[in-house]
């Protein structure tokens, strides 16, 4: 599992855009300069829907203040779903939507949550990291069920 001051695994995923899906790698995306990526288990979902990602997009600007560079949403969904979620919760201008959809960043990681018995598959853990220079400086890894550390608010604090 990855833990503060390892570097950030080298691969290259999707994003979500308003013109469509993007291949970008997560060197760039992780580059220089600090970065906040929260992950989810899946776009569309009550708690990730209704608190997280809203969090996050509400103090968008409160991050920036603080230096953050790039704010990134990951989930374990295709990017077409988190560019339809994006859109839904007017978030294509704050964060960026970083589609793991085979997992196979997630399980780089080691934050992968087996959600199959409840027909949702293999999924990421509910978290938040801070990255400088692809390098993890925070790792907020909630609790199976939990929304406490790695809300908006929270990470905020850790900054």
């Amino acid at each position: 599992m990855i833990k503060t001051g390892d570097k950030i695994p080298a691969m290259k995923l999707m994003i979500a855009t308003p013109e469509g899906p993007r291949e970008a790698d997560t060197a760039t995306l992780f580059g220089p300069g600090k970065v906040v990526m929260f992950a989810v288990p899946g776009a569309f979902t009550p708690t990730c829907s209704a608190k997280h990602l809203p969090g996050f997009v509400e103090h968008a600007a409160a991050f920036k203040a603080k230096g953050v560079e790039r704010i990134i949403c990951m989930a374990v969904n295709d990017a077409f779903v988190l560019g339809a979620w994006a859109k839904e919760h007017k978030a294509c201008d704050s964060i960026t939507f970083l589609a793991d959809g085979s997992g196979a960043f997630t399980k780089a990681l080691g934050l992968e949550l087996d959600l199959v018995a409840r027909g949702l598959g293999i999924r990421s853990q509910r978290f938040a990291l801070v990255a400088q220079d692809g390098i993890v400086t925070h790792l907020a890894i909630e609790e199976p069920g939990g929304f406490d550390i790695s809300r908006a608010e929270a990470v905020l604090e850790a900054l």
